[in-house]
Parts: structure tokens; sequence; C-alpha cells
């Protein structure tokens, strides 16, 4: 069996040394418990995320906040997501893994912490940019880490533990929200404080069990300038993004200036990388063309798996009428989908080494999923809904872990770092944008379907909702005519966001068509590593 296979690492040394060293070998047993505190890391992470995403309307409505609170929210953590996985990565090719993953952990969860004590949006916004910061810590370094100690061959039946993972607590993160929301001597604050205990555990068993060799690398500075500059450019696309349609129109010198100044950050970003010694993001990664097919991949698969899934809650609580521990219940199809896609994907690649298959059918699926749920309505039978969200999660589950898989397979172990934070740079990127413009569209389209539901009752917008539609309602304290309009408007609205992230996965699949499927090396790769190594440093 292709699981037989061991793994090699090296004992220790540094890049200069890598050669002379002598490779350790890893058992099942040795890996599965090294992954144990990584794999609970990231529960952590995927619990403490999606714990909130059914609270969220009850969140933003106490606090005072409506349809561009509720994006930020979510946008915010993406954002410093997406700016910080390069830093992470590159850090990860120069210093201890444990100590980053351990130190991204401790960074989530206190952020998680504090968010439960904001007392408005603002601040809660703020605290959830920390959480990303943390957040992308650990997206990258878990990736990073199972790259370091498994072979490719092998990596498929171990990310499909990462899967099952990231199903579970995706599932029991809005479930075990909505309880802690619907309980009234609980409340919605409890969603951030309860990844705390989870945290610690986390913590002890990764101090405990993981142990991986440091490739120490001397008179190395971290690529600072390169950081802040992508910071800035991706911030700024971001904000314009955001705001353009409702705060300013999108053809208007505020769009001009900040689009404009974005794509020279871009530039200057890219000038910055060209001569670094140890860029955020080696460009001579994009030479090779699987990298930049997936990485563009993913880039679009982001843009159409965070854009469209985020406003899931919403759609269930304000166009369904769900209370939040019901909004969650009800996407466990998607859940379900994602959770045996990815497994079942990863136990197949790992027997047999092909992989490209199951990028295309999560393609296909992601699409039809997608172009499905943009039918839905608020009176649409809940079964229907429950198909489309199964084929949509079915196609995330099979593309995620598989593109980066595809990515790993091309590089050395000296470059494992930057390659697979590349990948979840940009795909956190797509998921920022996607959000960001969705949502911004969503909150034009519900303004515009309550003020023609209104002006259909003969009643000014406004005047028996408390708002245009921008602020989150609260359905139970509408008028039964109103409160149709109102779900009818959410309904209609958010499967309109859904029509427009179709198309965005279509070209995803178009990429992933034009991915050669490369055979799956069979060990970590220490001899490449090493003259890689040896080569940097002539």
């Amino acid at each position: 069996m292709a699981t037989s296979t061991p793994s090699k690492l090296r004992k220790g040394g540094n890049a200069h040394t890598a050669q002379g060293a002598e490779p350790a070998t890893m058992t099942h047993r040795q890996i599965m418990e090294a992954l144990s505190g990584l794999l609970l890391g990231m529960f952590v992470s995927v619990l403490s995320s999606t714990v909130v995403s059914n609270a969220l309307p009850e969140i933003i409505s106490e606090l005072g906040g409506g349809q561009s609170a509720y994006t930020w929210v979510v946008t915010a953590a993406l954002l410093t997501m997406t700016a910080s996985t390069p830093l992470w990565g590159k850090l990860a090719d120069l210093y201890s893994k444990k100590i980053l993953v351990q130190s991204a952990l401790v960074l989530f969860v206190l952020a998680s912490a504090g968010a439960g004590l904001s007392q408005d949006t603002g601040t809660l916004i703020a605290f959830r940019a920390v959480q990303g910061l943390g957040a992308g810590g650990l997206a990258a370094l878990s990736q990073i880490i199972i790259a370091a100690m498994i072979p490719p061959r092998e990596r498929g039946r171990y990310s499909g533990y990462i899967g099952a993972t990231f199903a579970v607590a995706t599932v029991g993160g809005p479930l075990l929200g909505g309880v802690i929301t619907d309980t009234s001597w609980l409340g919605w604050r409890w969603c951030f404080y309860v990844g705390v205990p989870f945290a610690i555990v986390a913590l002890l068993v990764l101090q405990k069990t993981l142990h991986l060799p440091v490739l120490k690398r001397e008179n190395v500075a971290v690529d600072w300038l390169g950081a802040a500059l992508i910071t800035a450019a991706v911030s700024l696309l971001l904000i314009w993004v955001t705001l353009a349609g409702d705060s300013y129109a999108w053809l208007s010198w505020q769009t001009y200036t900040m689009v404009g100044a974005s794509l020279v950050l871009g530039a200057a970003f890219v000038l910055v990388e060209s001569r670094a010694a140890e860029p955020i993001i080696p460009l001579r990664l994009f030479r090779n063309r699987t990298i930049t097919l997936t990485a563009l991949a993913s880039l679009f698969v982001g843009i159409a798996m965070f854009g469209a899934t985020v406003f899931l809650s919403q759609y269930f609580q304000l166009a369904r009428g769900q209370s939040p521990t019901m909004s969650g219940v009800m996407t466990i199809p998607m859940i379900v989908g994602l959770f045996v896609s990815s497994t079942v994907s990863g136990w197949v690649i790992t027997r047999t080494g092909r992989w490209k298959a199951w990028l295309v059918a999560g393609g296909v699926l992601l699409t039809a999923g997608l172009g499905l749920l943009g039918t839905m309505r608020y009176d649409t039978p809940y079964w229907k809904v429950a198909v489309f969200m199964a084929l949509l999660g079915t196609g995330v589950g099979m593309m995620m872990q598989n593109l980066v898989l595809a990515t790993q397979n091309q590089v050395a172990l000296s470059e494992l770092g930057a390659a697979s934070s590349v990948l979840a740079f940009f795909r956190t990127l797509g998921g920022a944008v996607g959000v960001s413009a969705l949502g911004a569209v969503l909150a034009h389209r519900i303004t515009e379907y309550v003020r023609d539901g209104m002006a259909g009752l003969g009643v000014p917008a406004g005047g028996a909702t408390g708002g245009d539609g921008s602020a989150i309602p609260d359905l139970d304290a509408l008028p039964a005519p109103v409160r149709t309009v109102v779900e009818s408007a959410y309904g209609h609205g958010v499967a309109d966001i859904y029509l427009y992230a179709a198309p965005i996965a279509v070209v995803a699949l178009l990429l992933v068509l034009l991915v050669k499927e490369v055979p799956l090396r069979t060990a970590v790769d220490v001899e490449r590593d090493a003259d890689g190594a040896a080569r940097s440093a002539s």
C-alpha cells in the first residue's frame, strides 16, 4: 500500500549541512501523534470562526450595525489573513514551525476573547482583524508542516484528516453558536470565548507531540517592506470594493484614486520582491506553470467559496425566519458534501497518485451548486436548497486541499512554506474580495427589493421597517405583510450573489483544465532540498 512508504525528515543541521544529514523515518503512528495537536489547533481556528456565523445577524443588530458592518466583520479577518499568510509562510522557511504555529494560536484566541468584549461594531471589526493575523498563520503553517513530514503521494490521506477536521468544526461551530446565542444565560459573547479551553489543550498537545527539524539559515532578513506593500495594496483594493456603489459611484474620482494607488503599490511590491534576497512571495515560483495556474484557480475558488457561503446564515435567518440554531442545522448538507468529498478524494489520490480528475470534477460541481443556488427564493422548498448546498460543498472539498497538493508536489522542501502560503494567500485574497464585492452587491440588491416591495404595499420605504433595507431587521417586530417583503428581499438578494459567483467558478474550472498532471512524488524530497540549499549558499 502507498501508506507504507516511510516519510523522511532531516534530524537537524542547517541549510549548509543538509546534504550530510541523515533522514529520520516517521511511522504512521508518529505522524498521527504529531498531527494531533496541529489538527486540534486547526479545529480551534475554524470553530472560533464559524461559531459566530449564525450569531452575526443578532450581533450586528444588537451593536447597531448595518449590512456594511456585517460584511466588514467578515472581511476584516479575511483581509489580515490574506496579508499575513505569505509572511507566515516565509517565517516558516526560516524559523521554528512549532513556535510559529503556537504563536499564531495564542494570537488568534486572545483576539477572539477581545472580540467578545466589544461594545460596538468598530471594536468588533478591529479584533476580527487581529483574529485574521492568527488565522493566517494557522492556515499556512498547517499545510507547511504536513508537507514537511509527509511525501506528496501519502499526503492525500492526511489531507483527508484536515478536511474532516475542517468539516466537523464547520458543522459544530454554527450549531454550537446557534445554541449559545439562543441560550438566554449565555448570549452571543460566549461564541468568542468558547474556543479558549480548546486552544489551551491544543497548545499543550503541540508542545508534546510536534517535533520538526529547524532549517537554520544565517544572515537572512524578513522582507518587511514587501509585506507592508502587499498589505497596503490589498487593503486599499478591498476598501474600494466595499464602498463603491454606496458611498460613491463606481466611476468616480475616489475609484480612480484608490484603484490607481492600489496598482502602484502592487507594482512597487513586484519590484521589491524581484530584488529582495528573501522575498515574501518568490516571483520565481510563478515560472512554474502549475503553480501559476493553481494560484489563480485558488483566487477564483476563494471568491466563489467565501463570497457565496458567508451569507448563508442571513438567508436562513432573514429570508426563512429560522433561529440561529436551526440556521446551523440547515447548512449541514453543504458540510457533509465537503467532508465526504475531501476525505474520499484524499484516500483515492493516496492509492492512485492521480489528482487532476478530482479538481476538474470539483470545479464542475462548484459551478453547478452556485448556479442552482442562484435560483432559490425565500419560499423555495428546503430539500432543493439542501441538494444545491451539497453540490457546492462537494465541489469545494474536491478542490481546496487538492490545489495545495498539486502545488506542493512541484517544489523542494526549502520552498514549501513560500509555495503553500502563495496558494493560501490567493485563496484568502479571493475570499476577501468576494465577501467585499458580493456583500456590497447584496446590500444594494436588498435595498432595491425592499423599496420595490414596500411600494407595492403602498408604504414608503423605511416607514414600517425602520430603514431602507440597509440595516439588519428584527423580523419578529415587523407586521406580517412587511415581514414577507423583507424575507423575499433577502431571499432574492442572497440568490443574486450566487449567480454572480457562478461565472467566477467557471474561470476556476478552466484554469484547472489547463493544469498538467504530474505524478505525485513518493518521498519528501530531501535530496532536492539539499541541492537547493547548496545553491542558495553559493
